[in-house]
């Protein structure tokens, strides 16, 4: 039960990272070139989320756990 906790709050992390950097990309019309977009992405702590919910889903889905009988 604990692993389907943290691979959804994986799940919602990421949903919430790849949203702000799917939002962040009305930058590129204010003629922000590709680079000053991922210079600019890189910099935001919001889309930090997208990678570590990233890992906590991988996480749960490998690490096994001690199953009691």
């Amino acid at each position: 039960m604990i692993r389907v906790f943290f691979f959804l709050l994986g799940f919602g992390l990421m949903v919430i990272g790849c949203s702000f950097i799917i939002l962040y990309l009305n930058l590129t019309t204010m003629e922000y070139n590709f680079l000053e977009y991922v210079n600019f992405i890189i910099r935001r702590v919001e889309c930090y989320f997208s990678i570590i919910g990233f890992i906590i889903m991988i996480l749960s889905i490998t690490l096994k756990g001690d199953y009691r009988k």
